[in-house]
């Protein structure tokens, strides 16, 4: 007989009233996290909060005070000392529940590519083109889901890839995309050979797209057919959201034979 109060006992009570949640599939899920910025901490903490507990995060930038209104793992100590971010989400996130998660502090492109293809789904929480591609194209090569998340102000776009079914990130991309990629960002400044200036950020569109990001990943890791084919569109501005359609381009590298 189950007493009043006994399911509290159970962090995932809620969730498991969901007749297709399965825990122990859940937790099975090798998660591939790359960014640990505004959406990588957003995206973090509704992994962990979901269940996941083999996640893995990519970043090479440390933590600076103007994350610390979009990022709730970064503390201004964290800021004061340059602490990575990678190592400190992974750090606050063993703090939620009993999860051991590993991380490197480096670029995703120096990753070896022997370790990327040995996770389930990467979702993608990056601010440049060129390590974007890089990921969309390991995955799509390897048959991995990529969920690649992005905002820009008040804007977002959640675009679920799943190969080879749907189209790829590379497949929207245009010839302003491509000189784009061609430049070096960093967000701390370093070894930066191209300056663009900051653009407003907040938190609330930020938790949005991630919140659309893990809410893939738990349809995907669950066989469930109804994630977003395209690209999942959210404008704040408008109070305006909408799935754009896009075509898998038959010249995309990604996609040729």
């Amino acid at each position: 007989m189950l007493r009043v109060g006994e399911s509290d006992k159970d962090m995932l009570a809620r969730l498991k009233l969901y007749e297709w949640y399965d825990e122990n599939r859940v937790k099975s899920q090798k998660i591939l996290l790359v960014g640990a910025g505004a959406l990588g901490n957003e995206a973090a903490k509704n992994l962990v909060l979901s269940g996941y507990k083999k996640i893995t995060i990519v970043d090479m930038d440390h933590v600076v005070h103007s994350n610390l209104s979009r990022c709730i793992f970064f503390r201004s100590e964290d800021a004061d000392k340059k602490r990575y971010k990678a190592k400190v989400l992974a750090e606050r996130l063993a703090e939620i529940t009993d999860i051991s998660v590993d991380y490197y502090i480096d670029k995703v492109q120096n990753i070896d590519e022997n370790v990327l293809k040995e996770y389930d789904i990467v979702l993608g929480c990056l601010d440049n083109i060129e390590a974007r591609l890089h990921i969309n194209a390991h995955a799509y090569y390897h048959r991995m889901p990529y969920i690649d998340g992005a905002t820009h102000g008040m804007i977002g776009k959640v675009q679920v890839v799943v190969p080879p079914k749907t189209p790829c990130l590379q497949c929207g991309m245009n010839i302003t995309h491509s000189k784009v990629m061609e430049k070096r960002f960093s967000c701390t400044g370093k070894d930066v050979s191209y300056f663009e200036p900051n653009m407003p950020s907040d938190i609330n569109t930020t938790s949005i797209i991630a919140a659309i990001q893990v809410q893939e990943a738990l349809k995907i890791t669950h066989g469930m057919e109804n994630y977003i084919k395209n690209v999942f569109y959210y404008d704040g501005n408008r109070n305006f959201s909408s799935v754009l359609q896009i075509p898998i381009n038959p010249s995309c590298p990604n996609h040729k034979k």
